[in-house]
Protein backbone atom coordinates (compact mmCIF):
# COMPACT_ATOMS: atom_id res chain seq x y z
CA UNK A 1 0.00 0.00 0.00
CA UNK A 2 1.77 3.13 -1.19
CA UNK A 3 1.36 5.95 1.29
CA UNK A 4 1.14 9.45 -0.07
CA UNK A 5 2.48 12.02 2.33
CA UNK A 6 2.71 15.74 2.74
CA UNK A 7 4.50 17.92 5.28
CA UNK A 8 2.90 20.88 7.02
CA UNK A 9 5.67 22.62 8.98
CA UNK A 10 6.91 20.01 11.47
CA UNK A 11 4.02 17.60 10.90
CA UNK A 12 3.99 14.75 8.38
CA UNK A 13 0.61 13.63 7.06
CA UNK A 14 0.23 10.18 5.51
CA UNK A 15 -2.92 9.21 3.67
CA UNK A 16 -3.70 5.52 3.16
CA UNK A 17 -6.33 4.84 0.52
CA UNK A 18 -8.73 1.94 0.05
CA UNK A 19 -8.82 -0.87 2.58
CA UNK A 20 -6.55 -1.75 5.46
CA UNK A 21 -7.01 -5.43 6.18
CA UNK A 22 -5.19 -8.75 6.47
CA UNK A 23 -4.27 -8.75 2.77
CA UNK A 24 -2.29 -5.51 2.85
CA UNK A 25 -1.42 -4.91 6.49
CA UNK A 26 2.19 -6.03 6.13
CA UNK A 27 2.66 -3.84 3.05
CA UNK A 28 1.16 -0.93 5.00
CA UNK A 29 3.62 -1.46 7.86
CA UNK A 30 6.54 -1.66 5.44
CA UNK A 31 5.45 1.50 3.62
CA UNK A 32 4.87 3.31 6.91
CA UNK A 33 8.32 2.50 8.36
CA UNK A 34 10.24 5.22 6.48
CA UNK A 35 7.62 7.79 7.49
CA UNK A 36 7.96 6.86 11.16
CA UNK A 37 11.75 7.00 10.83
CA UNK A 38 11.55 10.45 9.21
CA UNK A 39 9.24 11.74 11.93
CA UNK A 40 11.61 10.63 14.67
CA UNK A 41 14.68 11.89 12.81
CA UNK A 42 13.12 15.28 12.05
CA UNK A 43 11.12 15.67 15.26
CA UNK A 44 7.81 15.62 13.40
CA UNK A 45 4.42 14.49 14.61
CA UNK A 46 2.57 12.05 12.35
CA UNK A 47 -1.05 12.49 11.29
CA UNK A 48 -2.98 9.74 9.55
CA UNK A 49 -5.45 11.30 7.11
CA UNK A 50 -7.99 8.50 6.85
CA UNK A 51 -10.39 10.34 4.55
CA UNK A 52 -9.48 7.91 1.75
CA UNK A 53 -9.69 4.76 3.89
CA UNK A 54 -12.90 2.92 3.04
CA UNK A 55 -12.57 0.00 5.46
CA UNK A 56 -10.36 -1.21 8.28
CA UNK A 57 -10.46 -4.76 9.64
CA UNK A 58 -9.25 -6.02 13.00
CA UNK A 59 -5.90 -6.77 11.34
CA UNK A 60 -5.80 -3.18 10.09
CA UNK A 61 -6.59 -1.85 13.55
CA UNK A 62 -3.72 -3.95 14.86
CA UNK A 63 -1.41 -2.34 12.29
CA UNK A 64 -2.48 1.12 13.43
CA UNK A 65 -1.94 0.14 17.06
CA UNK A 66 1.56 -1.17 16.30
CA UNK A 67 2.38 2.06 14.47
CA UNK A 68 1.21 4.12 17.45
CA UNK A 69 3.27 2.01 19.84
CA UNK A 70 6.31 2.31 17.61
CA UNK A 71 5.91 6.09 17.42
CA UNK A 72 5.41 6.38 21.19
CA UNK A 73 8.45 4.20 21.93
CA UNK A 74 10.51 6.68 19.94
CA UNK A 75 8.97 9.74 21.62
CA UNK A 76 6.78 10.43 18.60
CA UNK A 77 3.15 11.44 18.40
CA UNK A 78 0.54 9.96 16.10
CA UNK A 79 -2.98 11.32 15.63
CA UNK A 80 -5.82 10.41 13.29
CA UNK A 81 -8.03 12.67 11.18
CA UNK A 82 -11.03 12.55 8.88
CA UNK A 83 -12.54 9.11 9.37
CA UNK A 84 -15.06 7.96 6.78
CA UNK A 85 -18.42 6.99 8.39
CA UNK A 86 -17.84 3.21 8.17
CA UNK A 87 -14.30 3.49 9.54
CA UNK A 88 -15.54 5.82 12.31
CA UNK A 89 -18.15 3.22 13.24
CA UNK A 90 -15.50 0.49 13.35
CA UNK A 91 -13.32 2.71 15.56
CA UNK A 92 -16.27 3.29 17.92
CA UNK A 93 -17.30 -0.37 18.09
CA UNK A 94 -13.72 -1.47 18.77
CA UNK A 95 -13.22 1.53 21.10
CA UNK A 96 -10.14 2.59 19.15
CA UNK A 97 -11.56 6.11 19.25
CA UNK A 98 -10.53 6.01 22.92
CA UNK A 99 -7.06 4.65 22.16
CA UNK A 100 -6.10 7.23 19.54
CA UNK A 101 -6.47 10.98 19.39
CA UNK A 102 -9.10 11.13 16.62
CA UNK A 103 -10.17 14.42 15.05
CA UNK A 104 -13.05 15.03 12.64
CA UNK A 105 -11.00 17.26 10.33
CA UNK A 106 -7.42 17.59 9.18
CA UNK A 107 -7.30 21.15 10.48
CA UNK A 108 -8.25 20.02 14.00
CA UNK A 109 -5.71 17.20 13.94
CA UNK A 110 -2.95 19.54 12.84
CA UNK A 111 -3.97 22.12 15.47
CA UNK A 112 -3.64 19.46 18.15
CA UNK A 113 0.06 19.02 17.35
CA UNK A 114 1.29 22.33 15.90
CA UNK A 115 0.07 25.87 15.30
CA UNK A 116 2.68 26.22 12.53
CA UNK A 117 1.24 23.16 10.79
CA UNK A 118 -2.25 24.72 10.81
CA UNK A 119 -0.87 27.90 9.28
CA UNK A 120 0.89 25.90 6.56
CA UNK A 121 -2.29 23.86 5.94
CA UNK A 122 -4.42 26.99 5.58
CA UNK A 123 -1.95 28.51 3.11
CA UNK A 124 -2.46 25.39 1.02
Amino acid sequence: MALAHRNYAEVRVVAPVGRLDHDNCEAFRNDLAPHLDACVREGQALVFDLSGLEYVSSAGLRCLMLAARQAASRSGRLVIASLQPLVAEIFQISRFNLVFDVFPTMREALASVSSKAVEAFERG
